[in-house]
């Protein structure tokens, strides 16, 4: 293939574009933030499931407490009433059956205040414990909510530079002729690069000095001639720092 001298300098511009595309893709996808989200995220899901885990135990005892308290007022109702009646009784007989009843009613009415208070004290530790878990929590969604801003600035940087580096690609991709551009496009695709300089006999597409044989190929090819390296199999670009 044969191309213009000056299209084939502009691939090297079009090359210093792509590889800056490149860098700024792989910028976006690895930005350190990323990584400490990525920790955040499982960190608060260990987190919420044991602030889900403390609030069902807090539920629980609530729910325990709500019915210790139903069975004291229920106590209390049956112990008011008894006393009542065993003021107004004159029945030995009542009377010794009320006395019965009032001691056993007494001794669950205590029973039940040992249960409410047990109970209290555990919702006490629970909630010290949830009050420290929702503290965890806020930490790590402050944490993130600052991450994902650092990294959300950082990405529209990114975003913003390539759109220009894209633009100005686009812009030299129009000075190349449309066969040149297929074929560094090919060989872009295929090995990673598309063209690079050829410099004191050092293709800068593998970093490795040419043969003598290639050199003397190159050597012999007219300026026109697309020029392929033979390592790296990008189009080597000459110029007069090429050393030929």
């Amino acid at each position: 293939m044969k191309a213009p001298v000056s299209e084939q300098r502009t691939l090297l511009d079009l090359q210093a574009a792509d590889s800056r595309i490149a860098q700024l893709g792989h910028r976006a996808k690895t930005l350190p933030q990323q990584k400490r989200l990525d920790e955040l995220a499982a960190q608060i899901g260990t987190v919420s499931h044991r602030l889900a885990g403390t609030n069902g135990e807090l539920e629980d005892a609530q729910l325990e407490i709500s019915r210790v308290e139903s069975d004291v007022e229920v106590v209390a109702a049956r112990l008011a009433r008894d006393r009542s009646r065993l003021e107004s009784s004159s029945s030995t007989k009542d009377i010794q059956g009320l006395e019965h009843e009032i001691a056993s009613l007494e001794k669950r009415q205590s029973d039940l205040e040992d249960i409410e208070l047990a109970v209290m004290e555990r919702m006490d530790e629970i909630n010290g414990r949830l009050a420290v878990i929702v503290e965890e929590m806020a930490g790590l969604a402050t944490e993130r909510d600052e991450l994902q801003a650092s990294r959300d600035a950082d990405l529209a940087a990114i975003t913003s530079e390539l759109a220009g580096v894209q633009l100005n690609r686009d812009l030299i991709a129009g000075g190349v002729g449309d066969e040149l551009l297929a074929l560094y496009n090919r060989q872009r695709e295929r090995y990673g690069i598309g063209a690079a300089l050829l410099t004191r006999g050092v293709s800068m597409g593998s970093n490795v000095k040419l043969h003598e044989s290639d050199l003397a190929k190159i050597r012999a090819a007219a300026p026109d001639d697309v020029v392929i390296d033979p390592d790296s199999s990008c189009i080597l670009v000459r110029t007069e720092e090429s050393g030929l």
